[in-house]
């Protein structure tokens, strides 16, 4: 039974699962952004944002710690000399999923995966929009004297109107 086993398994055994998982972890970490299934970026995520997390602090112990998991140098030497300076001030989160659609041959959700602080193009979106502040209208109670004597102006207006308009309609009367 499996009961209480509640990660995925990806159609994989544990050896196999452990090193596809190490490999997209170590692309993702180089190139900042994979194309992958979904549910390999669901796992990948809960994978690597541990080790995202043992990166910020730069001792011996988190460096073998990583390495163990990834078995790639260059991936470890990039996580903790340029990765770990920018998510520094992160409490968490570092990666996004990003949904683009079926593939072709076998109709499987494709997403990207991609670290959130390398995102040049939602960075430069959000840093110059400004929070825009609501105003309230003012009062009408505030403005009384303005609005009466317009409102006469109007009531004159609309007795002239009026009174054009009854003649006519008299003389429609008249001419019958």
């Amino acid at each position: 039974m499996r009961h209480g086993k509640r990660f995925n398994h990806l159609s994989r055994k544990a050896p196999h699962r452990k090193s596809m998982l190490s490999n997209m972890a170590s692309s993702l970490i180089i190139h900042k952004k994979i194309e992958t299934t979904v549910a390999k970026a669901k796992a990948l995520r809960k994978y690597v944002e541990p080790l995202l997390t043992k990166s910020k602090s730069d001792t011996t112990h988190s460096r073998r710690s990583v390495f163990s998991h990834l078995q790639n140098k260059e991936s470890v030497s990039e996580l903790f000399n340029n990765i770990s300076e920018k998510i520094s001030l992160r409490p968490g989160g570092y990666t996004r999923i990003i949904k683009t659609g079926n593939r072709l041959g076998d109709n499987a959700e494709m997403c990207i995966i991609e670290l959130v602080d390398y995102n040049s193009l939602l960075l430069d979106e959000v840093a110059p929009q400004k929070k825009s502040t609501r105003r309230r209208r003012k009062k009408k109670s505030s403005e009384p004297a303005k609005t009466t004597k317009p409102a006469a102006k109007d009531k004159k207006d609309e007795k002239k109107k009026s009174e054009s308009k009854k003649p006519k309609k008299d003389d429609k009367k008249d001419s019958k």
